[in-house]
């Protein structure tokens, strides 16, 4: 057994030791080969020779577990000491990255609305003309579909050409009251120095039962979230025309540039166009089985609000992936 306990004693790893375990316990091991001579045994030697097997079985046992949880705990130090790190080296900082401008602004309107108890909801990319126009009062052949050209895929759905289809599906599965905005992206074949074939809104609606939703209302909301994002501006509502909300509305900012003065940003009217916005059409209450009820609705472009906030001319370079403009907004 001495020299087994020797063997057990010079293990370097855990791997030697499993080795020298084996050659005692496994079977066909000392012990193995030990126990089969008791039958060659009889009375009191037999007794007396199963005694010590089990004795020497227990020392040796107690010996290698004593020796694995050594070579544990070595191996796990030298890991340690492997993978340490001196904190106090010097390192040269990390330059960090920055949300895209487009998403940051995205961020600070859904958090204003977030805080009014407004919802947040979102729906598919791709929609069908119900979804997209007729459920918003725009029934095929309407003019004021050419002021959205149109992605078409090739079994007559579309990429949606605003959020509005969002409110649309809401309102099919939810009774009022509602108050919601609807984030997102939107598709239309449009590029220039102010459009781009993909952008992003962010749409809102509210409805109430009875008559307890009026344009004051939305004036009123509208008014605070604009402070909120542009500061001390004044806000001017001018009536426009919108096939889904009835009056409707234009809003527009006093210049953040000219302070009114008159300038290129403002084409010198001292003015800035921001969203449009409007009382919900009782078309679209009919499209989705609402009776007896009122709202408002508005909708604003992402990228403007960007331009407008960081001040970059051309839109299109919100989407080149510059890094010269994109290290600015870290």
């Amino acid at each position: 057994m001495k020299d087994y306990i020797d063997k057990i004693t010079h293990c370097m790893s855990v791997a030697e030791l499993e080795k020298v375990r084996v050659e005692i316990f496994g079977k066909k091991g000392i012990l193995a080969s030990g126990f089969a001579k008791l039958k060659e045994l009889d009375g009191d030697e037999k007794k007396e020779f199963a005694a010590n097997l089990n004795k020497m079985r227990d020392e040796l046992n107690e010996c290698i577990e004593s020796k694995k949880s050594k070579l544990l705990k070595a191996e796990i130090l030298t890991k340690m000491q492997k993978d340490a790190v001196d904190v106090t080296l010097f390192n040269e900082p990390v330059a960090s990255g920055a949300l895209h401008p487009v998403m940051d602004v995205m961020d600070r309107i859904i958090e204003y609305f977030v805080s009014q108890n407004f919802s947040l909801e979102t729906g598919p990319l791709i929609e069908d003309d119900f979804h997209n126009f007729e459920a918003l009062n725009l029934p095929k052949y309407h003019p004021a579909r050419d002021m959205q050209d149109t992605f078409y895929l090739n079994d007559n759905r579309l990429l949606r050409t605003h959020t509005s289809p969002v409110q649309i599906r809401k309102m099919l599965s939810t009774q009022p009251p509602i108050r919601m905005i609807a984030p997102g992206t939107v598709f239309r074949r449009d590029f220039d120095l102010t459009h781009t074939p993909m952008f992003h809104q962010v749409e809102g609606l509210v409805v109430e039962p009875s008559d307890n939703v009026s344009f004051a209302n939305l004036k009123s909301m509208l008014e605070g979230f604009l402070k909120h994002m542009f500061g001390d501006v004044k806000v001017r509502f001018r009536p426009s025309f919108f096939p889904f909300t009835e009056p409707s509305a234009e809003v527009d900012i006093s210049c953040i540039f000219c302070h009114g003065e008159g300038c290129r940003v403002c084409k010198h009217t001292t003015w800035l166009e921001v969203l449009g916005c409007g009382v919900v059409d009782p078309n679209v209450f009919s499209a989705v089985g609402y009776k007896n009820v009122s709202g408002y609705a508005f909708g604003l472009g992402v990228e403007r609000f960007a331009m407008l906030l960081h001040r970059v001319p051309d839109l299109r370079s919100l989407f080149e992936g510059d890094l010269r403009l994109l290290e600015q907004f870290r």
